[in-house]
């Protein structure tokens, strides 16, 4: 199967490249990082041995012997066996917690120890931290030890699992991930969860996980499923721990294969699932929170796009701020040509109707988390904004290219239109508020968006079998987007005409996060037409808002909110000390209720008495509120006259 997947990536995948030396080396590069990117179980000298089996990895996916990789992985399992129980017989005595000492929260680069010796103090230190970590949720040593004694048990019961499927489709994926982020291989197991993640309509609660360093961490928040109503589960969240219903023990899952952790999450129909949270961004050991959802089927209805109508008032007038939420672009394929058929333009068309009965004076649409879907819908929707044109260019991997535009469709709304982004806004998203930028035709608010400018195609690795069987699956890389001007989306993304703040880090989630994105450039621009640019009308709506957001008690809530986020992401160490770590806790905490209870008293809400009644799904969408005071100041700059308070 090795020769089928360096063939797809060597003659299907955008770039061309050949599988050769330099390919192969990122690939081995890559495959040590999946194994033991924290460099915390192999010896310097075992990657001095592993020399001779690097310099296979080019010939090995030609030839079909991929024993070099088993080679390696049998060394790794190994050391993992003997970093394990060494852990576990730490347990058996509690550590001194008033020593001075500190552990690194990243050894990525780290590098490699040199002896046993080396390895057994940096183990010290972890089992350390665990305990400590969780020693500081109210667990005693007994618990604790007893908990990391059991997660320990578990991941030594993991490693003895470990099929030579499972390796080999580590190692695919290497390959995949030399060429850029967004090619995968899915063995024939794996090809199946896909299948059930791609038809939205399996029992879980919508959320979308991967592992990093032994957590199943959250990489998007599903439209329409129960993580995103509850509105608690952010992406980067690290879940610690799942139990069944109200009252189930929790099971720690910390160090956990992610298929074994996704089989505790799914469940029936309206039963509930309890998450024990890491939040995005804190340092092991930081206050976790538990969140109880209700599973449900993810369905096509739940992703439906949305509206709403905020009233904002601006010198002695009001104006109607009408919001679209366009969680995805999505469309009911079975039912093309059905003029009820439920899609993302067809839906958005049907909203705007609605908010100009209710006599909007301006609308904003909002993309923030939307991470893409059916590019037709991206096509369509644009052209409910602008006049007949051009939307985006494609070019495919033979150099082909296309440009798409929509021949039937025509403004639906021609008054003032923002466009909210964020890192989380990806691919279709992208297209659409790059063609709106591009046309002159409203504000681009927000964040930088991710920057996916690549599209995929689904190649079964059965397709040349004359006998069908179950193989498996490569998603390929095949072609880019362009903006009509003729920048690529890809890396760089759509830039907002005006920032507004964002708790999603650009040096955690985006395209430029990835090591081998594919890079930006650009082609000829596209025959356009425009509107005039907005350069005055932007200068003044950013004045404004910087000026407004100055006294804005929620804005300068949200600012210090990232800004104490942004300190915790920035610590390189953290303290094994516990009286050190818990006066740490305790100034975080009182720092986090002071900031909440002065936002509530300026919006005449009750203090709090303690940081566990915060709520987070109670929290302010801040940005969705400076985003509405801007389409306010923008109605108002286009003449719209708005409304005398009644």
């Amino acid at each position: 199967m090795a020769p089928r997947v360096a063939t797809l990536l060597e003659q299907v995948h955008y770039r061309h490249l050949p599988l050769n030396e330099k390919i192969a080396a990122l690939a081995y590069d890559r495959f040590l990082d999946v194994l033991d990117d924290q460099h915390s179980y192999l010896l310097l000298d075992d990657l001095s041995k592993f020399d001779s089996l690097k310099a296979q990895f080019a010939e090995m996916m030609h030839s079909g012997d991929v024993d070099p990789a088993y080679a390696i992985f049998n060394v790794f399992r190994e050391r993992n066996r003997e970093r394990l129980t060494y852990a576990m017989k730490l347990l058996d005595a509690a550590p001194d917690f008033t020593v001075d000492e500190s552990i690194s929260l990243d050894r990525e680069h780290a590098p490699w120890a040199a002896s046993g010796q080396e390895l057994d103090e940096l183990w010290r230190l972890r089992v350390k931290s665990e305990t400590l970590s969780l020693m500081l949720t109210g667990k005693s040593w007994s618990e604790s030890s007893s908990l990391l004694r059991k997660r320990y048990q578990h991941a030594l019961s993991y490693l003895e699992k470990v099929k030579s499927e499972d390796v080999f489709e580590l190692l695919m994926n290497a390959y995949c991930a030399a060429y850029d982020p967004h090619s995968n291989y899915f063995s024939p197991r794996s090809t199946e969860d896909y299948r059930i993640q791609m038809s939205l309509k399996y029992q879980g609660v919508g959320a979308t996980l991967a592992v990093t360093d032994d957590y199943v961490t959250i990489t998007n928040v599903v439209a329409g499923g129960p993580a995103q109503a509850e509105g608690n589960l952010r992406v980067n969240d690290r879940i610690t721990a799942v139990g069944q219903g109200r009252d189930g023990a929790l099971t720690d899952v910390i160090g956990w294969r992610l298929d074994d952790v996704v089989q505790l999450i799914r469940g029936k129909v309206d039963t509930i699932v309890r998450l024990q949270v890491l939040p995005a961004g804190a340092a092991p050991g930081s206050p976790e929170r538990t969140l109880e959802l209700t599973r449900n089927s993810i369905t096509l209805d739940k992703q439906a796009a949305k509206k709403e109508v905020r009233t904002i008032e601006r010198k002695g007038l009001t104006y109607k701020v009408g919001i679209i939420t366009v969680p995805s672009f999505y469309a009911d394929l079975g039912a093309v040509g059905d003029v009820n058929s439920r899609s993302t333009t067809h839906d958005v068309h049907k909203l705007i109707q609605e908010l100009a009965l209710q006599g909007v004076d301006g609308l904003i649409l909002d993309l923030r988390g939307d991470g893409g879907g059916y590019l037709p819908e991206a096509i369509g929707l644009t052209h409910l904004f602008t006049n007949h044109g051009p939307v985006v260019q494609v070019r495919d991997a033979d150099g082909k290219l296309e440009v798409l535009k929509d021949p039937d469709s025509g403004p639906d709304y021609s008054g003032p239109l923002s466009v909210l982004i964020d890192r989380t806004s990806a691919s279709a998203s992208e297209i659409f508020a790059s063609a709106i930028q591009d046309y002159h035709r409203g504000v681009i608010l927000g964040q930088a968006s991710y920057g996916k400018g690549s599209f995929q195609s689904v190649v079964p690795l059965n397709r040349w079998l004359a006998k069908p069987t179950t193989e498996g699956q490569v998603t390929v890389s095949v072609g880019k987007f362009y903006r009509i001007t003729g920048q690529s989306t890809q890396l760089k993304g759509v830039t907002p005409d005006i920032v507004l703040p964002s708790a999603v880090s650009p040096d955690e989630v985006g395209e430029s996060t990835h090591e081998q994105a594919m890079p930006w450039d650009e082609i000829a621009a596209a025959p356009f037409q425009g509107l005039e640019p907005q350069a005055a009308l932007i200068k003044v709506l950013a004045d404004e808002q910087v000026e407004r957001s100055e006294h804005d008690a929620d804005y300068q809530w949200l600012l210090a909110s990232l800004s104490s986020l942004e300190s915790v992401r920035k610590e390189k160490s953290l303290s094994l000390n516990l009286k050190t770590r818990l006066k740490a806790h305790q100034i975080q905490d009182t720092t986090r209720l002071n900031a909440e209870n002065v936002r509530r008293t300026a919006d005449h809400l009750p203090t709090l008495q303690s940081v566990e009644d915060i709520v987070l799904a109670d929290e302010p969408d801040v940005t969705l509120a400076q985003a509405s005071q801007i389409m306010a100041d923008e109605a108002a700059a286009l003449g719209v006259k708005g409304h005398k308070p009644r």
